[in-house]
Formats: structure tokens, sequence, C-alpha cells
């Protein structure tokens, strides 16, 4: 089912020879862009018409009313809830720990400056609830954005005609316990455009958030000029740096869980050991059988986005899953802390057998909005950062900026900006 790929005895470059999931988003946009457009010209009725059209559903209105958001959360199976409170209770904890304070630097006597974190004024959070509704991703991001002080969040996510054209319960219940309550069943490109060009109800915000299909990526990076965007995820991924320590079940049941995402997702184990290699496809089979996906799964790791990766030693392993930059990596070796921390490019980075990708994906107290496609190698996962801005703040007196003048006058000059250097002259009174 799953292909081999063995990279032993060579030296390639792995961020091109690694598998990867076929995703394009620059052939998509002449698709997402007509869409885009309507949405921006005629709001709510292009809406209701996409949904129509891409969800069988027919809507008179986009936004869930707070009523239903309050059912849900009534009829919400109390140990899901109960799971959901840990998950926030957890992630709040991290979220809290990473807010940062304001930096003041003395630069001279009477020469200050701030460095002030600004938290966006609105953000617009996308749910996905396609193949499977992923309200962990209510969670992760929102908590994020509470905590970073966000004063207004809009959430959004597709229609369910299973549900009467509104969102899955269980995503209204999680907005609910969370105290969202400007929620809208819409989803797509047109939602994306929703937030960014604002529609009825719903005002533009300044940046959107969230995971999607390749249809919602492209349209992030089509708007990403209008509105701020987190990333252009796309589908999930999971690395595995295992060796001969590793639990072949284990292994196999990790690279089966990111596979049950989505035909698209990607699962990659990099080994030096052909004995776990033969272990886990065997596993593979065995565990497959019984799970409810079958067809998804199977598909999923059959294609040319997932393989085993035989290296020759954990040296070489290492550079393969920092070339590959997985979504999600595990490591699965002896000594896993040791060869974690040498880990440059990843998501996220799971160590040693108890701490499997679906622990961060619910409850570890990490956020698992995180980069997908390679981005690893440059950008970082959903976090408070994400919805704060830096704002410098200069404070100097007179002395101050005559003690400095002359530089700044002098460089004026040589940018050929001479009207800079008077707008120093004139407060020194030159």
């Amino acid at each position: 089912m799953i292909r081999r790929i063995d990279l032993r005895g060579t030296t390639p470059d792995y961020r091109s020879i690694v598998p990867r999931a076929e995703m394009d988003v620059e052939g998509t946009l002449d698709v997402v862009r007509p869409i885009c457009d309507a949405v921006r010209h005629r709001g709510v009725e292009a809406i209701t018409e996409f949904a129509s059209r891409f969800d069988d559903v027919e809507q008179s209105e986009i936004a869930v009313p707070p009523a239903e958001l309050h059912k849900a959360l009534e009829q919400l199976d109390p140990a899901v809830r109960a799971a959901l409170e840990e998950s926030v209770r957890r992630l709040r904890l991290t979220c809290e720990a990473e807010l940062e304070s304001d930096v003041v630097t003395q630069v001279v006597p009477g020469g200050t400056v701030t460095q002030r974190m600004v938290p966006m004024e609105r953000v617009g959070l996308y749910v996905p609830g396609g193949l499977a509704p992923l309200v962990s991703s209510v969670v992760m991001n929102v908590v994020p954005a509470q905590v970073a002080g966000v004063g207004s969040i809009a959430l959004t996510s597709s229609p369910q005609k299973s549900n009467g054209g509104l969102p899955h319960p269980t995503i209204l219940a999680a907005c609910a316990m969370l105290g969202i309550d400007e929620v809208y069943a819409v989803g797509g490109a047109q939602a994306v455009a929703m937030f960014a060009y604002g529609a009825g109800p719903c005002r533009p915000v300044d940046m959107v958030t969230g995971p999607g299909n390749i249809y919602t990526v492209s349209a992030k990076r089509l708007l990403k000029g209008v509105v701020g965007i987190d990333s252009e995820a796309g589908p999930t991924e999971i690395g595995i740096l295992a060796d001969d320590t590793a639990d072949a079940r284990f292994v196999a049941a990790d690279l089966i869980s990111q596979a049950e995402h989505d035909p698209h997702a990607a699962s990659v184990l990099v080994t030096p050991s052909e004995r776990l290699a033969a272990e886990v496809e065997a596993e593979l089979d065995k565990q497959i059988s019984v799970t409810k996906h079958v067809e998804r799964i199977t598909t999923a790791l059959s294609g040319r986005q997932s393989a085993i990766v035989l290296v020759d030693d954990l040296e070489q392993g290492l550079a393969v899953v920092n070339g590959y930059a997985a979504e999600h990596l595990e490591i699965q070796t002896e000594d896993a802390e040791r060869w974690a921390a040498r880990v440059r490019n990843a998501g996220a980075v799971f160590i040693g057998g108890f701490a499997p990708v679906s622990l961060g994906d619910y409850a570890a107290g990490s956020n698992h909005v995180l980069p997908t496609g390679c981005a690893a190698c440059y950008s970082s996962g959903l976090s408070v950062r994400s919805f704060l801005k830096a704002v410098h703040v200069v404070d100097y007196d007179e002395q101050a900026l005559r003690d400095v003048a002359e530089h700044v006058v002098n460089l004026a000059h040589a940018e050929d900006l001479p009207g800079h250097a008077a707008a120093v002259r004139v407060r020194l009174g030159e």
C-alpha cells in the first residue's frame, strides 16, 4: 500500500525529493476569483447562491441565531463538553505564557523607544466543516485570539444540509462555550471574501485565520493584499523519524491518524531500520482493516504524498525531516529529546512514544493550526503572537534630538531627501 523510497547511500536535495501532496493553489485562483468578486459586489445574495450551488443548502440569512448556539451547547454530550473544556484550559495556559510585555529601551538620555504589543481590532476565524466537523479548530483559533485581547471575533463554518443549513452543532456548541456569538454559516472561498470585504451583518476583518480546502487557501492568497492571513495551510502532514526502538503499532497508528483527515493527507516515515519498515507495513494492513474511513485512509497512504523513506542512519534521517519540514513531526528514537533539539523545520515536534500528534490536535496545550507544504521552513503555527502587532513608540526630548541631529541631517542628504533634514533643523531653530 504505502510505497518505499530508498535514500541510503545518497545525498540528494531532500527538500525536493521527499513526498509532497499536490496542491495547485495558483491554478485555483481563476476558480475563486469570480466567487470573491461576486461576494464583494453582491454580498449576501452571492453567498446564498454559492451555498445552494456548493453545499446544496437554501439560505435566506447567513448569521447563526444566538438561540441556535445556546441550544447546541445545551444538547452537547457532557463527555464532549468536558473534553472541550479541558482542551481550552490547557491551551489557555500556554497562550497566557506567550503574552509579551512592552519593551522599553532607553537609547540615550531623554530618548526612548518602546515596543508595544497591540492586539488586532477584529479577526475572522474559519473552521472547516467538510469531511470532518473540526470542533477542535474552534478552540485552536478562538483561545489565542481571546488571550491576545482581540476585541471583535467572528467565526464561520460551512452550512450543513443535515443541520438545516447551519454549521455542525458541535461547532456551534463550542462557540457558545467560548462566548463567541457572531457566527456565520458560510464556507469556502466565499467565507474568506465575506471576511475581507464584509457582507450583510458581517463587517470586514483585519485578518483571517484557520485551515481549509484548496478553494479556501486560494481565496486567502488572492485576498491577502486586502486582508491579513495566517498562512496558506494545505493538506495535513505527519513526518515520523524512528529507529529500532520505536513500537511499530504506535508508528502505524499515527500514520493512519493523519491519513484519516483527507485523501490528500501526507504520512511519511523516515527510518534507518528495514525491520521497523516491514513491521509498520504489516501493522498498517492490520489496523486499516478495522478503521472507519478505510477508503479515505487507503487513498492517502497509497498516494505519492506518503512513503516510508529508508536512510543510512538517524543523522541522514534528521536531514531528511528538516528538508521535509512537516506540519507535525514525531521523534520516536532512542534519546529522542536530543534528536528533537536539532530539528529546525517543523510546525510542531512530538517527542517519544507517548506524545502522538492526536494529543496535540486536542489536548496537549499546543496549537494544531500549523504550517504545511514546507512552510515550516519560514513560518510558525497559530499563536497569541499571530493576533498581535508590534508598534514602536518613539519618545525623544529636545536635547536628545540635538545630540543626533547632525547624523540625521547627513543621512537625509545622502538619500537626497532635504525635506527630511529640514524637519529636524526647524525644530532646532536652524
